[in-house]
């Protein structure tokens, strides 16, 4: 439920929300890239262990983790640091880092902002907060940056989610107790006096996701439980915002319940208009580990994309969906397959669900606790803020945290070599060469010059994790004796990449 999001994305990027690969891309706005944002990471500070949640409230994006320090874009582990606790705060435009440093004695595994800017609520493993004690839950003004004193709820143990609307606080996590009252994974308490609320789903096992439909009707649950109120409602429900009930959710039965050779549960929640977007992760070969979309007031299964590879966070910017996991193979979506390596961060189409045009890519840190790559998405409606376990952005050093913006110019397309020319037909040229590929773009415009005039141009879909593919353009507007010059040009909308020239006599 990220209420900015439609009032300041791209038009660029509504315009191109149709890409599919199996069928026509929609052509590169004139930004330079075909979703939201590009593939290009912009500068920002980092964190020197995992980022398990991030929140964006006005120019604020908030961070929290297993982290202990902080440090300075491109610097390795060591250099530059600044201590935070479990918790920092950072300029949304710039990236660098805010006076925000509370201390903490625990880790932060949820972050929540309230949809009028004002306060942020942060979920977790931690007991005090600048030595006060704060049970697992506490609440920051964002205005000033210190803790609420008057504002305690009491959490047995850890908080994993949050979300917030009107003055309502929802959370869930591995608690059974709130204010000494049973609260079994699942409790709500009011925003301002932060007493406890009815609502009270009673799940029986761990709460992993949390978010509320874009209006505050129906509050979307996720995590491995079996049970909502005592009745079925594996790993994904739809719950009335007030007492807790859960409403039908045809979508849920996309979700295949456990098996012995596989268990899936719901990691992340996202929703934007009236469509709820659910990302899962599984245990065992070939278990789901995709997104769903549903219809947030009726819960009717919208599209599903089946990529494997733990999906660990999404969000809803625009009409695209973007996704932190490590999908190894999305064939059965008409993309990349198994054996092109691990695709970290992906879009796809808020429309079909179909992986769009937006290949970034991460690490997983193989010393984290989680060994996955990205945790957690934020954004204000015109980047995207990224967390996780990861050592490396786009092959640079750059641990934990980064972000991608609609800034201009995108990620330029792959270099073209020199064609292969050849004359064997008299007044003819027959010139060849290698497609390219580009990582915020499908569509892709492959211009053949002959000296300085354009002779041939065509559009081709690439995909960078295809074998590239061998283009032959016959030139017959040249004269026997002749020797001409040939290069080619790729253009992505606003990047062009010219390649070397080679001559041929002509025959």
């Amino acid at each position: 439920m990220k209420k900015l999001v439609l009032a300041v994305v791209t038009a660029a990027a509504v315009l191109a929300a149709a890409l599919i690969p199996s069928g026509p891309p929609v052509e590169a706005a004139t930004a330079g890239f075909a979703s939201a944002v590009s593939a290009i990471k912009q500068p920002s500070w980092q964190t020197n262990s995992s980022v398990n949640a991030l929140a964006v409230t006005g120019n604020i994006v908030y961070a929290g983790g297993l982290f202990t320090r902080i440090r300075q874009p491109g610097k390795p582990a060591g250099q530059g640091e600044t201590a935070r606790t479990y918790i920092a705060a950072f300029n949304r435009t710039t990236g660098a880092p805010l006076a925000f440093a509370p201390k903490l004695n625990g880790a932060v595994w949820a972050i929540a902002t309230s949809p009028d800017g004002k306060w942020v609520v942060i979920g977790g493993d931690f007991s005090t907060v600048n030595g006060i004690r704060r049970n697992r839950i506490a609440m920051f003004s964002v205005a000033t940056g210190k803790l609420v004193q008057a504002w305690d709820p009491s959490v047995a143990t850890r908080v994993k989610a949050i979300a917030i609307f009107g003055n309502s606080v929802f959370f869930g996590g591995s608690f059974g107790r709130v204010d000494n009252t049973v609260r079994n994974r699942l409790a709500a308490v009011r925003l301002i006096q932060g007493d406890l609320l009815p609502w009270n789903p009673n799940a029986d096992d761990e709460v992993y996701a949390i978010d509320l439909s874009d209006n505050g009707t129906r509050v979307f649950v996720g995590g491995p439980f079996k049970k909502i109120n005592g009745k079925d409602h594996y790993s994904l429900a739809m719950t009335n915002n007030t007492t807790g009930a859960a409403f039908s959710m045809p979508a849920a039965a996309a979700i295949p319940k456990p098996t012995i050779s596989c268990t899936t549960r719901v990691k992340t929640i996202d929703t934007l208009g009236n469509k709820v977007f659910v990302g899962n992760g599984g245990d065992g070969s070939g278990c789901y580990d995709g997104v769903l979309a549903a219809d947030a007031t009726t819960g009717q299964l919208l599209w599903q994309n089946k990529c494997l590879g733990a999906t660990e966070a999404v969000k809803a910017i625009g009409n695209w969906v973007y996704k932190g996991s490590h999908a190894h193979n999305c064939s059965s979506s008409g993309a990349f397959p198994d054996g092109t390596g691990t695709h970290y961060l992906l879009v796809e189409s808020g429309i079909d669900g179909k992986i769009g045009p937006w290949f970034p890519n991460t690490d997983a840190n193989p010393n984290s606790s989680t060994q996955v790559g990205p945790l957690a998405f934020a954004s204000g409606g015109n980047d995207l803020w990224v967390g996780g376990d990861f050592l490396h952005v786009n092959g640079k050093v750059q641990q934990g945290l980064t972000r991608f913006t609609n800034a201009a110019g995108g990620a330029a397309p792959a270099a073209p070599k020199a064609p292969t020319l050849s004359s064997t037909v008299a007044n003819q040229v027959s010139v060849s060469f290698k497609d390219s590929y580009d990582l915020d773009n499908l569509s892709l415009t492959y211009n053949v010059f002959r000296g300085a005039t354009n002779i041939s141009s065509q559009k081709l879909t690439t995909y960078y994790w295809q074998a590239r593919k061998t283009v032959t353009f016959v030139d017959k507007g040249v004269k026997s004796g002749q020797t001409v010059s040939y290069h080619i040009e790729i253009h992505d909308g606003r990047n062009i990449m010219k390649g070397p020239a080679l001559s041929v006599k002509v025959r």
